[in-house]
C-alpha cells in the first residue's frame, strides 16, 4: 500500500452547534466535532504511591449507566493556551483528589474516528500526593476508586458483570502504566 494520502471531499455544513460539540455533514459523513480549541481530551493513566491504578466511576448521560473510566478531560476548555500535561495534572486533581508532579503524554489518537474528529492523549501522570477527596467540578457527580494494580483487571471484570459501562480505552490505560505505546518497560517503576 502507498503513502497516506488526503481525501477530498467538500467544506463542512454545520447543522448544530452547543457550547461542547457541534454536528458536522461533510459529503455524506455526519460526525460530531468538539468547539473548544484543538478538540482534544486527555485520559490519565495514573498509580497511587501505594501502588493502586485510580479509576473514575460516574454517570453519562448519553449512555443513560454508570461508567467506570480513567481520570479524564478537556485540554483547553478552561484556558486554551494549557498544555496537554497541564490541563491532565489539572483534572487528575479535581476528579481523584491526587496531584502528579509529573505528567507525560505517551500518544494521541482518534477516539472514535468514524463518528467523531475527537482525539484524546494518553498521559501518564506520576509522583502523586493526596490534596483532597476530588469527585468533580460542582458540575460532576464522581466515585475515585483506587484499586490495587494486581487486582484491577479482576475488579474491571466484575464492574462489568455488575452491569457497569466500561471504556474500552481502560485496558490501554493498564498497559500504559508498566510499558510505553512501543511495548518497552518503563525505565523505572513510577
Amino acid at each position: 500500500m502507498g503513502a497516506m494520502t488526503d481525501a477530498k471531499t467538500s467544506p463542512p455544513h454545520t447543522v448544530y452547534e452547543g457550547k461542547y460539540l457541534r454536528m458536522v455533514v461533510r459529503d455524506h459523513w455526519e460526525y460530531a466535532e468538539r468547539t473548544h480549541a484543538g478538540g482534544l481530551a486527555a485520559i490519565i493513566v495514573a498509580l497511587t504511591p501505594d501502588d493502586r491504578v485510580l479509576f473514575v466511576e460516574q454517570f453519562r448521560v448519553p449512555l443513560q449507566k454508570h461508567t467506570i473510566e480513567m481520570p479524564a478531560g478537556l485540554v483547553g476548555d478552561i484556558d486554551a493556551t494549557e498544555s496537554i500535561e497541564l490541563s491532565a495534572i489539572r483534572e487528575l486533581e479535581e476528579e481523584t483528589g491526587w496531584r502528579a508532579a509529573h505528567a507525560e503524554v505517551l500518544m494521541i489518537g482518534p477516539t472514535s474516528s468514524g463518528s467523531s474528529s475527537e482525539r484524546i492523549a494518553f498521559v501518564r501522570a506520576t509522583h502523586l500526593t493526596k490534596t483532597g477527596d476530588g469527585g468533580g467540578d460542582g458540575d460532576e457527580d464522581i466515585t475515585v476508586h483506587a484499586i490495587p494494580r494486581s487486582e484491577a483487571p479482576a475488579w474491571l471484570a466484575q464492574k462489568m458483570r455488575e452491569g457497569y459501562e466500561m471504556d474500552a480505552k481502560l485496558w490501554a490505560g493498564l498497559w500504559m502504566l508498566e510499558r510505553n505505546p512501543d511495548g518497552s518497560p518503563l525505565a523505572e517503576p513510577r
